[in-house]
């Protein structure tokens, strides 16, 4: 989420504001409970039996009420629960395996019984998600799911990652896809639309990509997923149960079983055609404030405040979560590693990321690469507000070199390269503003130090705050704000589409061609739209869905993303690992003209076969001219035209960008 997102959702978080007063609880009290680091919290299933713990140091009673049912009906038995005083963590027993039960826990404190809640370690929920229940996880896995195995990118560099929402994705009536909307759409292996494109899974096959990036899917708080039918919509970043599937991407959300299987049978799907599993966590803050099931639990403890005692804010949507407090940090540690092993997730991306303290981080890139070494972590190194947390202890973009293993999105690409995100009529390089040269060079050494990049002159970064290419994320648009098309419609209201085009193949050129790890936004290959609305985080199918038939349409714009990604694998000059490496390879031409980047990558970098590539970006609305060294080299990208085998030859000397392309030669 960016600042306008956030400032957007906080408009529903305040319409759900909890009519139950938690009692205040002085933060010296909060910080002097013991910290619990079992693996029994909060349901265990055994031989003897079920067993039941939930901690809550503050409290002073807590009840356990089972159910027969997952959303109606009253408890069948209510269980008091007994106190382990030295971990604060309250227990009960029942001597049979109670699966296919639901049950929820009841806190007093400061006097008064809180409402009910799931826990806040739930692994399955009745239908949305009020009651958690208990399956056997042994039923839920897809038949294969032991030989499954993570996608293997040796270097984050190596990744291509595919930014999507599960309903945008396959529910446009075109889509060829059945199970539209849900997790199952990707088990459709051959859909096509109307006009005969691929769509789905063999449309992200056809692309290229190593990784999709979903966003939430875990069960969120905005969908009622008893009213379906009524065509709800979210993104997702309203968090109520962090550890079980949403249940609106399912078949059937009353079945606690189905929407674990069939997030499972999705993964699996993906892992076979060899796409890696991007998973979007938003612990930063809940949906919910007095009433969130961490409120619900231990009131106050997993939130920072403000002096007065109100939630503090750097979400910009009512409350921020404490990583920095013990069993906050434990708990976003253990929940990325139970995602990482019960459903194979392939990385994750952190929403608001440096709301979380950097040790917190470290500890997520170190436990999670212990499961799965190839594991792809990056997140937003900015907040939304200001935060108690000291800035130095944050997990910035400007302190992504005290983080191991964890990349930042690159903002100075982005608005360098399109234009302001905030903005709408702002241009970019891309699109011919001039000024920003200095910017993208920034981008191309993905922010670390290089001898002829001028930090000075940078747009939003003035250092080198990256000590290696793995830790940027390069973009030009996401989820966030305007998509690609929508800020070229409002940024060059005086152009065509077909020139606009033009400009977005050359803005993805320059994220595919930089170092760092490039990062794309669903449905920009096919030059999608979202009819110009800025924060759709809500907004109807209408808005928000791929219309695949803009495949066919716009064909030409498709082939040259593929040939672009394929251009990226295919050549490890573009994916080099160390500082040093692009230091020592990458060299930057002095160029007069204004929208022009030119450089070379020498000495078959990263030990590619092409001993140098020449790259000139022209953001300029004409041709120019620039001097290439002269030799056999080989066209690798021409005019809005791209092939990694070649278009043909130049013998270099004076040699024409046309406008709004890149230049690419290899020899």
């Amino acid at each position: 989420m960016t600042v306008t997102t956030v400032m957007s959702a906080a408009a529903f978080m305040g319409s759900v504001a909890s009519a139950q007063t938690l009692p205040q609880i002085p933060e010296a009290e909060l910080n002097a409970y013991p910290v619990y680091s079992g693996k029994d919290l909060e349901l265990t299933v055994d031989a003897e039996g079920t067993h039941f713990a939930l901690w809550s140091p503050g409290a002073e009673a807590v009840r356990l009420h089972l159910y027969a049912d997952g959303h109606n009906g009253n408890a069948y038995e209510t269980v008091e629960m007994a106190k382990d005083e030295a971990t604060g963590v309250w227990r009960a027993s029942k001597s049979e395996k109670l699966y296919g039960k639901f049950y929820t826990f009841q806190v007093k404190i400061g006097g008064e019984w809180l409402k009910e809640t799931p826990g806040v370690w739930a692994k399955a929920v009745g239908v949305n998600g009020h009651r958690a229940a208990i399956v056997d996880f042994s039923l839920t896995n897809p038949e294969g799911w032991g030989s499954d195995t993570y996608v293997v990118t040796p270097h984050q560099t190596d990744a291509i990652v595919y930014e999507m929402h599960h309903r945008d994705f396959s529910v446009h009536r075109n889509s060829g896809i059945v199970n539209k909307g849900k997790f199952v759409a990707m088990l459709e292996p051959c859909t096509e639309s109307g006009n005969g494109e691929l769509t789905g899974i063999a449309h992200l096959k056809e692309l290229g990509v190593t990784h999709v990036h979903i966003l939430p899917s875990y069960d969120y708080n905005t969908v009622d997923e008893t009213q379906l039918a009524d065509r709800q919509y979210n993104w997702g970043y309203d968090p109520l149960n962090y550890n079980v599937p949403e249940g609106s991407y399912s078949t059937n959300p009353a079945d606690p079983y189905c929407r674990i299987r069939e997030m499972k049978e999705m993964v699996q799907a993906l892992h076979k055609a060899g796409i890696g599993v991007v998973m979007d966590v938003v612990y930063n803050h809940t949906a919910l404030g007095d009433d969130s099931n961490f409120s619900l639990t231990a009131p106050g403890y997993y939130y920072r405040h403000r002096p007065d005692g109100s939630y503090s804010d750097a979400s910009g949507c009512g409350n921020e979560t404490a990583s920095d407090r013990g069993q906050m940090g434990d708990y976003i540690v253990n929940s990325v590693k139970y995602w990482a092993k019960e459903y194979h997730i392939d990385g994750f991306r952190f929403d608001l990321m440096a709301i979380h303290d950097i040790e917190t981080m470290n500890r997520v890139s170190a436990e999670v690469r212990a499961i799965n070494p190839y594991a792809v972590i990056y997140g937003e190194g900015w907040t939304a507000d200001d935060s108690p947390l000291p800035v130095e202890r944050r997990a910035l973009k400007e302190n992504v070199s005290k983080m191991q293993g964890v990349a930042v999105f690159s903002d100075d690409i982005r608005d360098a390269v399109k234009g302001h995100y905030s903005r709408e009529d702002d241009r970019g390089f891309a699109s011919g503003k001039a000024g920003q040269e200095e910017t993208v060079k920034i981008g191309v050494v993905a922010s670390t130090s290089h001898p002829q990049v001028d930090y000075s002159k940078g747009s939003n970064s003035k250092f080198a705050y990256a000590t290696s290419p793995e830790m940027i994320m390069n973009y030009v648009s996401c989820h966030d704000d305007l998509c690609l098309t929508d800020k070229l419609r409002k940024s060059m209201p005086e152009a065509n589409d077909s020139v606009r085009m033009r400009v977005a193949r050359l803005a993805q050129t320059i994220v595919f061609t930089s170092q760092g790890t490039p990062f794309m936004f669903t449905g920009e290959e096919i030059f999608r739209d979202k009819k110009g609305v800025h924060n759709s985080y809500c907004s109807p199918d209408s808005i928000n869905a791929i219309d695949w038939n803009l495949k066919k349409q716009n064909r030409e714009q498709f082939d040259y993303y593929r040939n672009l990604i394929a251009m990226r694998k295919a050549h490890p000059a573009f994916r080099m690992t160390s500082a040093a490496d692009i230091a020592r390879n990458i060299v930057f031409d002095k160029v007069k003209e204004e929208c022009v980047v030119s450089y070379s990558i020498k000495n078959h970098a990263n030990g590619d076969e092409w001993q140098e590539v020449k790259v000139v970006f022209n953001g300029n609305d004409r041709d120019v001219t620039v001097n290439v060294a002269k030799g056999d080299w080989t066209v690798v990208a021409a005019d809005g035209k791209i092939d990694k085998d070649g278009l043909g030859k130049s013998k270099g000397g004076k040699t024409v960008v046309a406008s709004r392309s890149a230049l690419i030669l290899a020899r």
